[in-house]
């Protein structure tokens, strides 16, 4: 093999910014490491209100706002530059660091790698100052100008603003994922954050969003904070233990006192203990075996600094491995503090490790403090039954449910007899009737919905996305409108449109009537109650709509299914809401107010008159075998205009012109495409000549009118040339739909459940049982 003349290259050192960037790459790997130091930062100047703003998952904007004790405006020129603190004076002041940040690196690191800007403003100072940074140095904000802090607009505190992060390493900024994952790890930082510091108020929010996606409030206690950011199920669930090194104190609910445990050596801890790992002490927030998640989710704080540590973290999880089933993983908040000279905070170049003594013997006492309060608390879950109501059966009682500490079941009946496992240690007995009644296995079913929904048992990666928000009238309806194209809004003479959630949601009152056919109309509503019916839509639970345009839903009962005509149950609530609310109904406003007679016009063009002998102006329908024209139905509505405003908000003007329509439910619009033959219908339709029928006839026209009838799209073939506006077509009508079921559920069968008097021809064909559990029992029992 032939020499090779090639010389060895010569050792170069490099250029300092390529030394500076390389630097901050090893600091800053995502926004949200950089969000981490800015927090830190904020926290160390003492403030208690952070501000977070982000566009694009912190790649184009990350700006933090404190109320801190703000930056002097003699630091401002060595601010971005490396080692640069105020933090750390000396090596040996490492052994007894009590702040964040101690090494000057994190700001540099950013002004490398970002565009980095800095506005702060001291209690002393008569303004900010706004000072712009690149490579570490000072820079001018605009081409022209000095690099000097310029005086600016401000609050005490501090504005960090990163720009444009990652803008000149491409390779790093492609390595990056998605904008939406980028801002869900934003999200957690801050939520991390915002419970170990509980007592300061957070808030973090996309740039131009009007409502933030995390906030707390000042001075909240921890569990208050993990309630408001991780959800009441895990804050129900909640365990508190606070470890020392001989003692131990826990509690149950976050509000009560702590009760203390001393250990067995009543004389303190003892010398062994404090030569080991001398003084520490841990607070833990855990979840109890009724909490079931299928990812840990363990919260590590090390002396105030967020950490990782997977021993620590496999050590609890081994806590649980006796305690909940395969797959399970609870929720654990532990804050850690242990003296600065037994802590090396100086590990990773993030700060996301430390080293500290006795690490072993420290988590072995953690964690069996945890095992013995879970032990102490272990409870089973209890199921609830109902009464049977289409089975006329008594009312049963629940099982007795005995629960080991490690997890293990074990059945008594209502006698107290033992059915399975004998190696039962802590006990605790929820009993839900006095009944005697033995029950049977097909019984053993949760039928209250109140317990949990199947929508908690998912996890959602931003908290602000678990539910719709706004109600039903806020949703983009993306129906079709009347020739007039009206825009429609609800306005109520005794509240605003657009209230508050307790409005939206307050009780519909039964006005005060002292008519005489009102009082009889109400009258016949009650007589014709069906009892059982009326349990089933009191306490049903809604699982989904079956077919949108035959409208069919499916609810359950106990435990039986039923399939629903949800548009004639809809026809009968709406006629008994307005019927309750005559006299006193709230407005659905037209802008612009259409003309009636042009409304008329298109419901007769509607109408197919091919096989008679009529004109345009002329309908069919009649109420006493008469013809009714235009004409006439016009004027008989605008002649008796008074009359429909006073008892039902129905609004025309003298020039026959339609101002507004009775609205019967909140957050509820009708299908104003059915607008037209509504009104067509008032006039053969009501009998305009007897009070009472006049009052029933018309508010069963108008519940008509409000039933959420849907009717099948148009499938005439069209052209080639139409496949695009075809596409359009399809996806307003996927929309229209969605909102209509969407509607349906969350506004139509709630009020329902509140308000609906089903009478008994309901029974016969709009309301059917289609499954029961008892009866699927006995089946598969035979198999």
């Amino acid at each position: 093999m032939a020499e090779s003349n090639v010389e060895p290259r010569p050792i170069k050192r490099l250029n300092e910014t390529l030394i500076n960037r390389i630097a901050a790459g090893e600091i800053i790997h995502r926004p949200a490491s950089a969000l981490k130091e800015l927090i830190e930062n904020c926290l160390d100047a003492g403030s208690t209100s952070i501000k977070i703003t982000v566009k694009d998952g912190g790649l184009k904007l990350l700006q933090i706002q404190d109320n801190g004790h703000g930056i002097r405006k003699a630091d401002l020129p060595i601010l971005a530059e490396r080692f640069t603190t105020s933090k750390l004076s000396s090596f040996s002041d490492l052994s007894r660091i009590a702040t964040y940040g101690f090494r000057g690196e994190a700001l540099a690191s950013m002004s490398h790698v970002a565009k980095l800007s800095v506005t702060t403003k001291t209690k002393k100072d008569g303004h900010a100052w706004k000072a712009t940074y690149s490579d570490g140095m000072l820079v001018p904000a605009k081409p022209g100008q000095t690099a000097d802090p310029k005086p600016s607009a401000g609050n005490d505190g501090t504005i960090i603003t990163i720009e444009d992060l990652f803008y000149n390493t491409p390779t790093r900024l492609s390595a990056l994922r998605s904008s939406s994952e980028e801002y869900a790890r934003i999200l957690d930082v801050v939520t991390k954050y915002a419970i170990h510091n509980s007592k300061v108020s957070f808030q973090c929010k996309k740039a131009g969003s009007a409502s933030p996606e995390v906030t707390t409030p000042p001075n909240a206690t921890i569990p208050q904070a993990i309630k408001l950011l991780y959800g009441h199920t895990i804050a129900n669930d909640l365990l508190h233990v606070a470890v020392g090194p001989s003692a131990t104190t826990s509690e149950v609910e976050p509000d009560d006192s702590m009760d203390v445990d001393e250990d067995e050596d009543d004389d303190g801890p003892s010398a062994e203990d404090n030569v080991k790992s001398g003084p520490w002490k841990a607070e833990v927030h855990f979840t109890n075996a009724n909490y079931q998640a299928k990812k840990t989710n363990f919260l590590l704080f090390i002396n105030h600094r967020l950490v990782e540590s997977s021993r620590m973290k496999r050590a609890v999880e081994a806590v649980y491995v006796s305690i909940l089933p395969k797959g399970a993983s609870p929720f654990v908040y532990l804050s850690l503090h242990v003296h600065p000279k037994n802590l090396d905070v100086n590990v990773h170049p993030t700060k996301r490790e430390v080293h500290f003594l006795d690490e072993d013997t420290i988590t072995e006492r953690i964690c069996s403090a945890m095992q013995a309060t879970l032990a102490k608390q272990a409870t089973s879950r209890t199921f609830e039954t109902q009464t049977l109501l289409t089975k006329h059966l008594n009312p049963i009682s629940t099982p007795r449910i005995l629960t080991s500490a490690k997890g293990k079941e074990r059945a008594t009946d209502a006698d107290g007899d033992e059915e399975m496992n004998e190696d039962v240690q802590e006990t605790q007995v929820t009993q839900a009737s006095t009944s005697r009644q033995k029950v049977y296995p097909h019984y053993k079913v949760r039928t209250n919905l109140t317990d949990r929904t199947l929508d908690s048992m998912f996890p959602v990666a931003n908290p602000s996305q678990l539910g719709v928000g706004g109600g039903g009238a806020q949703m983009q309806k993306t129906r079709s409108q009347p020739q007039t194209q009206a825009q429609t809004q609800s306005q109520s003479s005794s509240e605003v449109t657009g209230g508050s959630e307790g409005k939206r949601t307050r009780e519909i009152k039964e006005s005060e009537c002292y008519l005489t056919s009102v009082k009889s109309l109400r009258k016949e509503v009650g007589k014709a109650k069906h009892r059982q019916l009326t349990e089933i839509f009191e306490k049903h639970t809604f699982v989904g709509i079956v077919d949108l345009e035959k409208c069919l839903s499916i609810i359950q009962h106990s435990t039986n299914l039923y399939v629903v005509n949800h548009a004639s149950v809809a026809e009968e609530l709406f006629y008994q809401l307005g019927l309750r609310q005559f006299g006193d109904m709230s407005r659905l406003k037209l802008e612009p107010p259409p003309q009636l007679r042009e409304l008329l016009e298109i419901a007769v063009d509607a109408e197919d008159t091919s096989s008679t002998k009529l004109s345009k102006d002329q309908i069919v329908e009649s109420y006493s075998h008469e013809t009714v024209s235009i004409q006439k139905i016009h004027d008989l509505l605008v002649t008796r205009r008074e009359m429909l405003t006073e008892y039902f908000s129905f609004d025309i003007s003298e020039d026959g012109r339609v101002l507004s329509l009775p609205l019967l439910l909140r957050d509820y619009i009708p299908n104003l495409d059915n607008l037209p033959s509504f009104l067509m219908r008032l006039g053969p339709q009501v009998n305009w000549t007897s009070e009472t029928e006049c009052f029933g006839t018309f508010l069963r026209e108008l519940a008509y009118f409000y039933a959420p009838l849907t009717f099948p799209s148009d499938t005439s073939d069209s052209s080639v040339g139409d496949n695009d506006k075809d596409k359009e077509k399809g996806a307003d009508e996927d929309k229209a739909n969605a909102a209509e079921k969407w509607q349906i559920q969350h506004v139509l069968f709630p009020a329902m459940r509140r308000y609906l008097v089903p009478p008994k021809s309901l029974v016969d064909k709009d309301v059917v049982q289609v499954a029961s559990l008892p009866d699927l029992y006995k089946v598969f029992e035979r198999c």
